[in-house]
């Protein structure tokens, strides 16, 4: 994979899987609350005029910055990589920059701009330096709307980090077990042997 969360041309010989294809199996766990460029992305909506130039530029340095920092909040560094690893900022910005219409930038723009003043307000500190346990208490309180246009913002945010760790190849190779061909069929596996979702 390369930095910027997309398919490295040589995939890997046990690595076969569109990241298309599973964006649309993913993203149809959100059902109606699908976050729009992730609905395009997934052929579930019309398609405005894509990018096929460079990578756009959504995100200043800072802004950056705080969406890995709160990416890896949402999907943490434990036994297996978390979402800075898999490359979810990246991903996050492709979809701002090539998925994303202007009403869509603004909200994602916005939630970090609510977010770094409720942090300067709380903590005296920008979001990106504040400590985890803050950025926790910032992303909890975004979540239940207690920061202007909170509720919106986290649940397009988690959808984008969700959806680019789980189409990564960390996310589907080591969060999940992949069997690129379904093993035998066993009724009777128990249920405390199985640590991982599977992905196929």
């Amino acid at each position: 994979m390369d930095q910027g969360g997309t398919m490295a041309a040589e995939p890997s010989a046990h690595f076969s899987l569109d990241r298309r294809t599973a964006l649309a199996g993913i993203a149809g766990v959100f059902g109606a609350s699908l976050f729009a460029p992730l609905a395009r992305a997934a052929g579930y909506e019309p398609i405005p005029k894509i990018n096929t130039g460079k990578p756009a530029v959504v995100f200043t340095p800072a802004q950056r910055a705080l969406v890995a920092a709160l990416s890896e909040r949402i999907m943490p560094t434990t036994d297996t990589p978390g979402a800075i690893a898999a490359g979810v900022p990246d991903y996050i910005e492709h979809m701002m920059g090539d998925w994303a219409v202007s009403d869509d930038r603004d909200l994602i723009l916005g939630g970090l701009a609510a977010i770094d003043a409720r942090s300067m307000a709380d903590f005296q500190k920008p979001a990106l330096k504040a400590s985890s346990a803050q950025q926790d208490a910032l992303l909890t309180l975004t979540m239940n709307d207690a920061i202007p246009g909170g509720a919106k913002f986290f649940e397009a945010f988690r959808q984008l980090v969700l959806t680019g760790y789980f189409t990564s190849e960390v996310g589907i190779m080591q969060e999940r077990s992949y069997l690129p061909v379904p093993g035998d069929y066993d009724g009777a596996y128990p249920a405390s042997k199985i640590d991982r979702i599977f992905s196929s």
